[in-house]
Order: structure tokens, then sequence, then C-alpha cells
């Protein structure tokens, strides 16, 4: 849901004494018009139609309103990747193209949320709360990560999960910033976002000597169960054996 829509049933709700949610959604549209870091608290104040001193019934100063819009957000984010990464179905590979395209539409139709998670440069581990809906989005890069992890032929070195969530979401992050969120100054593509994100993870598990043909084949079995997080570092460049 855009913060637009969320807008229109805000005001109606503020003028029954919803002040914070006022504020939030004044905030949001400030975000989406100058960036995280185009406004002030004051401004905020003035675009939800109360006095400057208002804004302090529920938020500390900016960056606690800001804090609140980013943990909004993660939490937004993480229901959309949970509802792509589907368990995984119905294979590895193809469940996770779902989620990059869930992050890319995230960062598409949520600009404003987006902005406020990723560029507001607020210190995640100063807002428990913030840092929790943070984790709880990239578990869901993390448990992909495992599964593709766990697709490498036997005698080939398997990075670790942490390691390839990391790549796989600087990847997607990359992708969402400079081309997936209409912005005006973005170059314009051959291809779209989309595919531009999945040919990088291919190209990227290709590399590792992963398989990413998911045609069926008789000779091969179904996919391996995922590998337990707790199962110890990795063999080969990436990790040593206990």
């Amino acid at each position: 849901m855009s913060w637009r829509k969320e807008s229109r049933r805000a005001e109606r709700g503020y003028h029954h004494g919803n002040l914070k949610e006022a504020l939030l959604q004044a905030a949001l549209g400030l975000i989406a018009e100058k960036g995280a870091a185009g406004f002030t608290f004051a401004d905020a104040a003035r675009m939800a139609g109360v006095s400057p001193a208002a804004p302090y019934r529920h938020f500390r100063d900016r960056d606690e309103l800001l804090s609140s819009i980013a943990q909004r957000g993660f939490e937004q984010f993480e229901a959309r990747l949970t509802a792509a990464w589907d368990d995984g179905r119905p294979d590895t590979v193809t469940a996770f193209e779902r989620v990059g395209r869930a992050y890319l539409t995230f960062a598409r139709e949520e600009p404003a949320f987006y902005s406020a998670m990723f560029e507001s440069g607020l210190p995640a581990d100063a807002n428990p709360a913030l840092m929790a809906a943070s984790e709880r989005a990239f578990s869901i890069i993390r448990a992909a990560a495992e599964r593709l992890a766990a697709l490498a032929p036997p005698g080939t070195p398997r990075p670790p999960a942490m390691m390839m969530a990391l790549h796989i979401w600087s990847m997607s992050h990359g992708v969402a910033s400079l081309f997936a969120r209409g912005d005006a100054a973005r170059r314009k593509l051959p291809m779209s976002p989309d595919e531009l994100l999945e040919a990088e993870v291919l190209i990227y598990l290709r590399g590792l000597g992963f398989p990413t043909d998911r045609r069926p084949s008789a000779a091969k079995s179904a996919e391996p169960p995922p590998v337990p997080p707790e199962s110890g570092p990795p063999a080969g460049p990436w990790g040593k054996p206990k």
C-alpha cells in the first residue's frame, strides 16, 4: 500500500485525534518529495497542520519520527519478502528470483519507506525495535541463501550462507537504488531492473559452481534439504572445518 493511500486514511483519523499517525504520514509525504534528509521536525508538524510543539507529544525528535517510519517500512518489507519466498517453493532458484523481484517492487512502489529504511543515516542499534524489524527482513534473504548454499555440488567449496546473503543483498540493493525506483537521474537500461538482477544472481551462482538449470531431469534427485545454520563453518577457501 502506498503512503498516499495511507495518508488519506490517516488524515481522516487525525481529525478524531490521531496525531501520531498524522505526523507519520506527513513525514512520509515529505520524504517522498525531499528525501529522508530533506525535512525538519517543524516541517512535519506544518504538513500535519499542528503547532511546532505538538510532535513532542509522541516523538522525542525528528530521528525518532524517522525511526518509526523506517520500522514500519521494514515490517512491510518483511511481509513482501516472506510471501515471495514461500518457503522455497516450487524450487530454491525460482523462489529466490521471486524474492529479488519483490525487493525491487517494494523499492519502486514505496520509495518513501525505502528511503527512510536505507538512506536516513539512522543508527539501527540506537532503536531496538527498528533493529529487530530490519533483522527479521534480512532473515528472509539469509534463509534463501542457506537453501542456495545447500545446492552446491559435492566437492564444491561452499561459502558461508551469511556471506552469500550479504553478496545477494548488495546486488539487490544496488539495482534497486540505481535503476528500480524511477529516479529522474537513472540511466536507461536495455533490460528491466528485474531482468538485470536475475542475470546478476545467476552469474553469481554459476561462478560458484552451483546448478541453476531448473528443468526436470531423471538423473537429478530432489533438492537437498537446507543445511542447518549450526552445522559449523564450511570447508574450502571461505572457512576451515572444525
